[in-house]
């Protein structure tokens, strides 16, 4: 292997040098019986990053427009309580908050394929915390995922 190749496996990340060694990782969500592409596959983090910017930016304005007489630490605070309870009521009973509808995607238990408040707050717990929501397994799925037995899928 040249210098190249070597530069190039580091960039590429461990599941494209796992792949080029001969192991078939399969795609995204394949474990979990759903399609590679399309409705019901796997979200892609580009998509879920978009989301939670527009559900952070949402409960930013309203805690600076509504609770908060400025910008600093109390209207942060405010803002992760909101996107809490955002969270949690929005995901647990029609399974998407209004930045995940936007970007086309929803939260579903694992088992029935529909949402499920109590994974829902488990998981909103876990998301706010936001350790869990950074160590991806390799479907993509976040810890906080994992933990609360939750899928976000495309729609």
């Amino acid at each position: 292997m040249d210098n190249r190749q070597a530069i190039g496996s580091w960039l590429s990340g461990p599941r494209a040098a796992i792949e080029e060694s001969g192991a078939d990782l399969g795609y995204r969500g394949e474990q979990l019986g759903l399609p590679e592409e399309g409705p019901g596959s796997i979200a892609r983090p580009g998509r879920r990053l978009g989301a939670l910017a527009v559900d952070w930016a949402l409960c930013l304005l309203i805690a600076y427009g509504l609770i908060t007489d400025g910008y600093g630490q109390a209207t942060s605070n405010w803002a992760l309580l909101i996107f809490f309870v955002l969270s949690v009521l929005t995901v647990g009973t029609i399974g998407f908050t209004p930045g995940k509808r936007l970007f086309g995607l929803r939260v579903v238990d694992l088992a029935t394929g529909r949402p499920n408040p109590l994974r829902a707050l488990l998981r909103s717990v876990l998301l706010c915390v936001a350790l869990p929501a950074l160590i991806w397994d390799r479907d993509g799925r976040g810890l906080h995922d994992r933990l609360a037995r939750t899928v976000e899928v495309r729609v």
